[in-house]
């Protein structure tokens, strides 16, 4: 389906039926990641999986920056007029997650995985292959990634969402970033996955079920 907000078009699907849950892919990516998991969590939620601005099946934008995705978020939950939301975001989708739940009390629960709040709060091996992407491409999504986000203390502190962390031991994204989120959210827990990536249990698996029913319950 597609659903026009701040002048662009989103495509998503849904499925299930009970409370909204808004599922937000990484960077590159697009919904189809979620297969796996949305065919258990459809079962509990209804599940909504969005193609988020300049990927999938989306519309494409001349600029390209995460708090213009989390207002497409926001839009998207007022156009449904979606209550009681549980957010649920990998990487970039986590970036968007944060942002988004700042801004709106729709957002009632959130969970991130493998998210940043700053450029560097991600591993050197990244940080070295996103800037030889980005000299050879010069793709907007890899110059997103190398200036943003910049996300602070302050602006986490005022997350009201019930928030779950997660990030996998062997995550791109540092352990120190990872519990940075989570001490600056009011009330967050934090869960560290033993032998996991960034998104092993997430793209194309179901093993991150078990953690986002878990968060419904918080």
């Amino acid at each position: 389906m597609i659903i026009e907000v701040n002048g662009i078009q989103l495509f998503y699907e849904t499925a299930g039926s009970g409370r909204p849950l808004l599922m937000v892919h990484g960077n590159s990516e697009d919904h189809t990641i979620f297969d796996k998991a949305a065919e258990l969590l459809k079962e509990e939620f209804q599940v909504f999986l969005i193609d988020s601005r300049c990927h999938g099946q989306s519309s494409s934008s001349e600029e390209l920056h995460y708090q213009d995705m989390a207002d497409d978020m926001c839009a998207f939950m007022d156009a449904l007029d979606l209550n009681d939301v549980m957010f649920y975001g990998f990487s970039d989708g986590g970036i968007i997650g944060l942002l988004a739940a700042m801004q709106t009390d729709r957002i009632t629960t959130l969970v991130t995985s493998g998210a940043n709040v700053t450029p560097d709060g991600v591993k050197l091996s990244l940080k070295l292959l996103v800037r030889v992407m980005y000299l050879f491409t010069k793709d907007q999504k890899m110059e997103m990634i190398l200036n943003e986000p910049q996300i602070t203390a302050e602006m986490l502190q005022g997350i009201r969402a019930k928030t779950l962390v997660l990030a996998g031991e062997k995550d791109l994204v540092t352990e120190q970033e990872t519990r940075f989120i989570a001490d600056n959210i009011p009330g967050a827990l934090l869960h560290i996955i033993r032998s996991e990536g960034h998104g092993s249990y997430i793209v194309h698996n179901d093993a991150v079920v078990k953690y986002l029913i878990w968060a419904s319950t918080l």
